[in-house]
C-alpha cells in the first residue's frame, strides 16, 4: 500500500467513525454510495449584490455585523504564473462589510494566497493556499492567535491547501484539497473529528468553498477544468449534513458569476467572483469583484 493508499484509507475511516452512515464517494456520473442511487439535478443563477474592496476576494464568512470577505495575493512562484506583480506588503486582509458593501472593519494576516476563511469564537480563520499553508487564526485586533497546519498530513510535510472553510456549532470544517475531504475539526485541541468525500465527476473535478443552510445540509461549490470564463461550468452540490450523502447537483446558468466564496444568510446562498481562476486570463469575468446570491433559476 503506498502513501495515498494508507491516507485514503485513513480518511475513509474517520468518514465511518464521524459520522455513521456516510457514503463513500463512487467514481460513476450520476451515482453515490454503494446502492448506486440516482442523484437528481438542478439549475441555478446568480444576480449581484455588491462590489468588494480592491483586490482578488476569494473568501466569505458571515458575523453578527455583516459579511468578512478574505483577501487572496499571489506571491512568489504563483505571481510569476499569473503574470502579476510580487505584493509590496504579504499580509492579506480580512474585510468586514455590511450588507451594502460598506467597509466596517479591516484585520490583516499572515496567510498567503488565501482560498477559503470562517469567523467564529471572536476570530478569523484563513485558510492558506500556499506556503507556509495551513490555518491562520487572527483576533480583532490583528494578533496571531496560532498558525497551525490542516489534520492528516503525511509525515513530514505539511497538510496542504484549502479551498473553504465554515464554523458550524463550535466546530471548524476544513475543505481539505489533499485528502479531498471536509474536515470537521476541534478548534482547541485540533483533532480531525469527522469527515465527508467531496464530490467530483469526471466533468466537475474542482471545488472550492462549503457551507452549512439552516436546515444543516451542507452545500459545496464545484467546477470543471477550463482555460476561460466562457469554458467554465461551475456546479453546487448539495449533501445530507448527517449522513453526508450527495442529495442534489446543481449548474449555474449561462452567464452567472464565478463562484470561490460561499455562505448561507436570510435564507440565501451568497458567494463572491474573485476576478482570478486557475487557468483563466486576469479579470476573465465580467462579474469580478463582486459578491452576489445565489438563487434557484
Amino acid at each position: 500500500m503506498n502513501k495515498r493508499e494508507l491516507l485514503a484509507a485513513g480518511a475513509t475511516s474517520l468518514v465511518l467513525a464521524g459520522l455513521g452512515s456516510a457514503m463513500a464517494q463512487n467514481t460513476a456520473k450520476v451515482t453515490y454510495g454503494p446502492q448506486r442511487r440516482e442523484i437528481s439535478r438542478g439549475r441555478v443563477k446568480t444576480t449581484r449584490l455588491f462590489k468588494s474592496p480592491p483586490g482578488f476576494v476569494n473568501a466569505l464568512a458571515v458575523a453578527p455585523e455583516g459579511l468578512w470577505l478574505g483577501q487572496q495575493k499571489l506571491s512568489g512562484k504563483t505571481a510569476q504564473s499569473y503574470h502579476l506583480p510580487e505584493p509590496t506588503d504579504l499580509r492579506e486582509a480580512a474585510w468586514l462589510v455590511d450588507w451594502n458593501g460598506k467597509l466596517l472593519k479591516t484585520v490583516y494576516t499572515n496567510s498567503r494566497n488565501t482560498s477559503g476563511m470562517a469567523y467564529g469564537n471572536g476570530c478569523v480563520w484563513m485558510m492558506a493556499n500556499q506556503e507556509p499553508q495551513g490555518v491562520f487564526q487572527h483576533d480583532m485586533s490583528g494578533r496571531q492567535i496560532s498558525h497551525r497546519q490542516i489534520p492528516l498530513g503525511l509525515p513530514g510535510q505539511d497538510g496542504g491547501g484549502s479551498h473553504g472553510a465554515q464554523w458550524h456549532d463550535g466546530k471548524l470544517w476544513i475543505v481539505a484539497n489533499r485528502p479531498r475531504l471536509m474536515l470537521r475539526v476541534d478548534p482547541k485541541t485540533w483533532s480531525p473529528e469527522a469527515a465527508i468525500p467531496i464530490y467530483v465527476t469526471a466533468e466537475q473535478t474542482r471545488w472550492h468553498d462549503m457551507t452549512f443552510d439552516a436546515n444543516g445540509d451542507i452545500w459545496l461549490i464545484t467546477g470543471n477544468n477550463s482555460k476561460s470564463y466562457k469554458e467554465g461550468k461551475p456546479g453546487l452540490v448539495k449533501y445530507d449534513g448527517k449522513t453526508g450523502q450527495v442529495l442534489t447537483t446543481y449548474d449555474f446558468a449561462p452567464g452567472s458569476c464565478d463562484p470561490h466564496g460561499l455562505e448561507f444568510h436570510n435564507g440565501m446562498l451568497v458567494s463572491c467572483d474573485a476576478g482570478i481562476h486557475p487557468g483563466w486570463p486576469n479579470g476573465d469575468s465580467p462579474h469580478s469583484g463582486w459578491v452576489f446570491k445565489i438563487e434557484m433559476a
